[in-house]
């Protein structure tokens, strides 16, 4: 109560001078014409992310409608089989990769900054750079179907099918190179999110009065850094095995197809959790909204959050119950899958629970309606889900279409329905107009009913002995009916989506909607808005400060909280404290330019003009990506300046470094990211160890001199010294020597020759990575440090020229910071791959 007192006693009492919002309109104002593809503002990226998201998830759903087609009846010709694959493929690989993940990020990119009343999130070139790369892969690779170089391996793409042998040419190339790429991107932004949500939430939004989703977009964030390197590093070994004949997944020389599994399902589970946790985030704002009362049990919802996160790192087994592993490890990991319900359930009796606490009864929209099919539909799914989590039952219905059945009721339950919702609720937010009530009923229940005509009869098809992955059947099983039903479903469901895509193009206009709160909402992205976000950032007391502060809209319209104008003549909003959102410091942002946008194509370009083995024009393309991020990242450190009023009596600084930088907080993510690769890869390597110890060296003899590995250690050790002294020399008053520059040439020296050292010791003592997967594997691990210390070598090359251009001192210096973090990273990471590539082998021989 008393910081609530504290903050109305500090409003200004008068409305802000004339011209601040007008400089704010100027200074945020979006670009005009083919210009706009430059442009860096929340709500353009993630309009853009969205339509482009929905614009793959159309693009599946007329593959799967040809799928369905072609199962309407027994013996059907519809589609050959080779195509019939190639349309499976890329229809699961659509809608997983290039759909339900992006779709998700889209909406945090769109929604967060809104929902914590800042300008825009902290990296908006970077939010602008992963769309585009998204986009142009993702294009690229969907358009593979028309040209007959669709991956026919199925979306999961398991080995040995999806090897050189059975499938030759660049298909499966395609799937292998272009979706790591996409993944690369999905990176990107759960490192913006990440940062975003824990440092620019608008002062007084302490952790526990932060929306829901923004919750679940931490955590969802959170997974992703976890998760996705997984299936980076299984893309990568299987490429490596396709291109060079490296043999991590070929039986007869020590490799195991089922490390794809390991991998790829390590990723794959906790993708379902990570396309669901953003949807029931969704829900659990669009809940209260209806029902006009708080959400029932916040605290026990941001557990279970949490906790479906955790669970959902240990069920990745929960898809290979029928590969033959332990009995042990069988039962474990179906008792984690049963135990996984729990969390859910939380979420679904709170939502319940404020349904029936609604004091004037539940607002029915058709987001209303939406977000009550998906309680359906995703319960249903849920319970499927307990009884393929039991290992007996699973054994029989595995390779069914009750799996199939089970899978589509969870994802389309438990994200597409929410999305729908979504978009509903939030139109009127984004639009001069919103989406038409009477037509969205329409909308809902196609939908609602032609999915479960589609998928409901495919738990009885598949307990009738229905294959999977299959594209054709015997007439004389009895199944037609069944499968002509689900085909009738499906197109009854694409009616409804087709009925919705007319509503968007009728009625949706992006600008300035006519209702600013129009369902009575109690969160921050139903204030006022302009092209600058809010006019002013507000001070927030509780968790829906719209009900609890009733004349706060006014207040942020007048400019009477933080930062009503822009008092350093650019884009910026403030930087909190990341638990108890403290003003902290202002943090000046860019604004639209070509070079991130440059920076995207030419990477996607190195990426696909490597599929299809043009190497010189793919290296071409990738110096062309580098030099637009030097360009792009150039002006990203404006350096410090005097503080600044950001109103209400408070002054803060416009630049840090170190550990309260939003930069620091990025590259410790970063690093995040390349330890979990680096995990993956570790696991992968004593996985190997276990199932082929045969072809690990089986005495001393076979091993290399430990000279070797002690001349490696010897040179990482100096890396991070030279470092260290780099530091030393900056912080010195006369940094603007010769020493800072020369510090940092001999850490990345060091680095690129310890990494150097390593491989040639392998080659000198014999040892080839296509001979078996141990060699493989040995090569790999300096593989992984090695690309660190290239990204290093080019930060450096940055770093060494903002030097010269007096762009760097003891004060100035984020740049530096960024490559003495990673640099020390490295060594540690190098440090730990000597240990296991030399030290273990010694130690079981």
């Amino acid at each position: 109560m008393s910081e609530a007192i504290t903050a109305q006693d500090s409003l200004s009492p008068t409305p802000r001078p004339d011209g601040e919002e007008e400089e704010l309109k100027r200074i945020w104002a979006k670009p005009r014409g083919f210009s706009i593809v430059t442009a860096v503002n929340n709500d353009v990226i993630g309009l853009l992310y969205i339509g482009a998201a929905l614009l793959f998830f159309l693009l599946a759903g007329v593959l799967a409608l040809l799928m369905r087609t072609q199962l309407a009846v027994g013996d059907n010709t519809f589609l050959s089989q080779e195509l019939y694959n190639q349309i499976f493929t890329v229809h699961g690989t659509t809608m997983m990769f290039l759909f339900a993940v992006p779709a998700v990020e889209a909406l945090g990119v769109m929604l967060l900054p809104q929902m914590l009343a800042a300008r825009d999130l902290p990296f908006p070139r970077l939010s602008a750079f992963a769309v585009w790369a998204y986009i142009v892969g993702g294009l690229v690779f969907f358009s593979t179907i028309f040209y007959d170089l669709a991956p026919s391996g199925g979306w999961f793409m398991y080995p040995p099918l999806t090897s050189s042998e059975y499938s030759p040419g660049n298909n499966a190339d395609f799937w292998l190179l272009g979706i790591g790429f996409i993944e690369i991107s999905a990176i990107a932004g759960a490192i913006e999110i990440v940062v975003g949500t824990l440092r620019t939430r608008p002062p007084g939004m302490s952790l526990d009065k932060m929306p829901i989703f923004a919750w679940s977009m931490l955590i969802f964030a959170g997974m992703i850094i976890f998760a996705f390197p997984a299936v980076i590093l299984a893309t990568m070994l299987l490429e490596f095995e396709r291109a060079f004949g490296w043999p991590f997944f070929i039986a007869d020389k020590g490799g195991d197809a089922l490390l794809w599994q390991h991998l790829f399902w390590f990723f794959g589970h906790p993708e379902v959790y990570i396309i669901f946790l953003p949807a029931a985030g969704l829900v659990s704002m669009i809940v209260p909204t209806m029902a006009r009362t708080p959400l029932v049990g916040y605290h026990l919802i941001v557990v279970a959050l949490i906790a479906t996160g955790f669970f959902s790192f240990g069920l990745w087994v929960h898809h290979m119950f029928t590969t033959g592993i332990p009995a042990l490890s069988l039962a474990f990991f179906s008792a984690a899958s049963m135990a996984v319900a729990i969390p859910s359930g939380i979420q679904v009796f709170s939502w319940i629970a404020t349904f029936a606490s609604a004091p004037n009864g539940v607002r029915i929209t058709t987001a209303t309606l939406f977000v009550l099919g998906f309680l359906f539909i995703f319960v249903l799914g849920g319970l499927t889900g307990v009884m393929v989590a039991m290992v007996p039952f699973d054994w029989q219905v595995h390779d069914t279409y009750f799996v199939v059945a089970h899978f589509h009721y969870v994802l389309v339950g438990g994200m597409v329905f929410p999305l729908f919702a979504t978009f509903y609720h939030w139109t009127p937010m984004l639009s001069k107009n919103p989406l038409s009530e009477r037509l969205g009923r329409w909308v809902f229940w196609l939908m609602f009913l032609g999915f479960n005509t589609a998928f409901f009869p495919m738990h009885i098809s598949g307990l009738y002995g229905m294959p999977r992955r299959i594209w054709t059947y015997p007439s004389d099983m009895g199944l037609d009916g069944l499968n002509l039903a689900s085909t009738v479903g499906a197109f009854v469901f694409a009616a409804g989506v087709l009925l919705f895509v007319i509503d968007v193009l009728l009625r949706f206009r992006p600008g300035e909607s006519k209702q600013t709160n129009p369902w009575e909402a109690g969160t921050l992205e139903w204030l006022p808005t302009d092209v600058y976000c809010t006019r002013s950032i507000p001070h927030v007391t509780s968790r829906d400060p719209l009900w609890d502060q009733p004349d706060l809209a006014k207040e942020v319209t007048e400019g009477r909280h933080y930062l009503p104008n822009a008092p350093s003549g650019g884009r910026e909003t403030i930087v909190t404290t990341a638990i108890d959102a403290k003003p902290d410091y202002i943090i000046q942002m860019p604004g639209p330019g070509w070079a991130h946008v440059l920076a995207a194509i030419f990477t996607a370009g190195f990426f696909l003009l490597l599929t299809i083995k043009f190497v010189i024009a793919a290296v071409l393309s990738g110096l062309a990506a580098i030099i637009a991020c030097f360009v792009w990242v150039w002006e990203l450190d404006p350096g410090p300046s005097d503080k600044i009023d950001v109103g209400r009596g408070i002054k803060l600084d416009t630049y840090r470094s170190g550990p309260s930088s939003h930069s620091w907080w990025a590259m410790i993510v970063l690093m995040l990211v390349a330890g979990s690769l680096y995990l993956s890869f570790l696991f992968s390597y004593l996985y190997l160890w276990t199932v082929s110890p045969s072809v690990w060296p089986s005495s001393t003899d076979a091993l290399q001199s430990v000279a070797w590995p002690i001349g490696s250690a010897v040179l990482f050790l100096a890396a991070s010294a030279f470092i260290r002294g780099a530091d030393y020399s900056l912080a010195l008053p006369g940094s603007q020597d010769w020493r800072t520059p020369l510090f940092l040439c001999l850490a990345v020296v060091s680095l690129v020759a310890a990494v150097a050292l390593e491989v040639w010791g392998h080659w000198t003592n014999g040892l080839k990575p296509t001979e078996s997967s141990y060699g493989a594997m040995a090569y790999m691990a300096s593989i992984l440090t090695g690309q660190l210390a290239v990204a290093i070598a080019l930060m450096t090359i940055l770093t060494i020229a903002r030097h010269f251009a007096k762009r760097l001192n003891r004060l100035r210096r984020v740049t530096f910071d960024n490559v003495a973090l990673l640099t020390h990273y490295t060594v540690c990471q190098g440090l730990l791959g000597l240990l296991v590539i030399h030290g273990f082998p010694r130690l079981v021989i």
